[in-house]
């Protein structure tokens, strides 16, 4: 990715926040999310990783390497396993807040004899929000949905719906900010054969039939923002075979790709403060990208706005823009619940018969529920879901929003909000 002027992110109050406090932070995400450059604008001292001069250096004296004006950066630091360790006996002894930051592209399997927790916090990053793209600041706050008050909602955008295919396609990878179309392909192309070349690899996964990886993620891709079974994903990734991969095959491909923050999937919602009968636990699907997503499928825009699906993919309703427009809108709503410490479920019913894209709950359990429409205007039928939920949970339910792709934010005189996706932020 290239180096690009910094852009603020929702999650620096976040990393500001804690660091005035807390010796040790670790950035989490997949490559390309921005971590790095985002633990710059706090490094004193940085010690790259990455690079094996100095990985080598690190590891030659780990005590030495935390050395320094603080914070030290110790970037990609699963490259020297040994640092976690050394970082939180540094934490024991007394360091300072603000002292330690690491970043880290991968879940590494096992830290030893100690995982961290209370020592080194852990805070996790994604691509930019559509808050993080869009020139005009959000008008409509999630944080004050989340607080039950049913604030005023109002504003207008003149986004329309090629804007958000461009978000889309265009990624939320800050690096990839105002590349040409074909430069801006050829990266995700990279970035993609990179995972199945080199990261996967380095994950000690020897990728014996790359082909057949590629189709996976391809079918996972068409899946996104389904609850689809893995045996169906598999089914597609086969099809026109006879042999299909046995589940020893898939499974590790899946679990690795959960460890590189490549797929990104949504939990079930399960309330236990009211209890719904007959729902689903599956995860909702998501790759860490919409733009990646598209790229596997090999979309452009001609194509997502003609409803043109490729051809040998898992068997969804509705449109294949529909699923990537909601795949951009919760990867944006993740980031903004993050900043607010709630958690972003799905709500499915056993039968499909009752969906919610998307629930956020607050650490009480309460929750503010989204729906994701394709469309610019919203009718009593866009609704049923929303107020089925309302029924069910009464006053636990702070807020119901619909977010489009329409010009103007409102609320229906049932009280559900009605919000375009470039309005709504933090």
């Amino acid at each position: 990715m290239r180096n690009v002027r910094y852009s603020p992110r929702v999650v620096d109050a976040e990393l500001d926040e804690l660091a005035a406090e807390l010796p040790a932070i670790l950035i989490e995400g997949a490559k390309g999310v921005g971590k790095t450059a985002t633990a710059l604008q706090r490094a004193a001292t940085v010690r790259a990783l990455d690079s094996l001069s100095q990985r080598s250096a690190v590891a030659a004296d780990t005590r030495r390497a935390l050395e320094g004006p603080h914070p030290v950066l110790f970037d990609e630091w699963q490259h020297v396993p040994e640092l976690w360790d050394r970082v939180r006996r540094a934490v024991d002894a007394g360091a300072e807040p603000g002292s330690f930051l690491l970043t880290g592209s991968v879940v590494p399997s096992g830290l030893g004899t100690h995982s961290g927790a209370g020592r080194i916090v852990t805070v996790r990053m994604r691509p930019m929000a559509l808050s993080e793209r869009v020139e005009a600041p959000p008008t409509v706050s999630l944080g004050a949905m989340l607080t039950g008050a049913r604030p005023e909602v109002g504003g207008a955008t003149s986004w329309r719906l090629e804007h958000y295919v461009d978000a889309i396609l265009s990624s939320g990878f800050p690096g990839l900010r105002g590349l040409s179309s074909r430069s801006r392909r050829a990266q995700l192309d990279g970035y993609i054969a990179r995972i199945v070349d080199q990261d996967l690899p380095e994950l000690g996964h020897a990728v014996r039939n790359p082909v057949l990886l590629t189709r996976w993620m391809r079918a996972y891709a068409a899946a996104a923002s389904s609850s689809a079974s893995f045996e169906r994903i598999r089914d597609a990734a086969t099809a026109g075979h006879a042999d299909k991969p046995a589940k020893t095959t898939t499974i590790p491909y899946r679990d690795a790709l959960e460890r590189l923050w490549i797929i990104d999937s949504v939990p079930a919602w399960l309330p236990s403060r009211r209890p719904i009968s007959r729902l689903s636990a599956p995860p909702k699907h998501q790759l860490v990208d919409p733009a990646v997503a598209a790229r596997l499928l090999g979309v452009d825009a001609e194509r997502l706005l003609d409803g043109d699906t490729p051809d040998t993919v898992v068997p969804r309703e509705g449109f294949l823009l529909g699923a990537l427009f909601e795949s951009l809108v919760t990867l944006s709503v993740r980031v903004y619940a993050q900043s607010l410490e709630a958690n972003v479920r799905h709500l499915r019913t056993s039968g499909g018969d009752r969906e919610v894209d998307l629930i956020i709950e607050r650490s009480d359990g309460r929750v503010v529920a989204i729906e994701v429409k394709l469309a610019r205007s919203v009718n009593d039928h866009d609704t049923r879901h929303l107020r089925w939920l309302a029924e069910r949970i009464g006053d636990d339910l702070l807020d119901a929003v619909i977010v489009t792709t329409g010009g103007e934010a409102y609320r229906r005189k049932d009280g559900i909000a009605v919000v375009p996706a470039a309005l709504l932020g933090a």
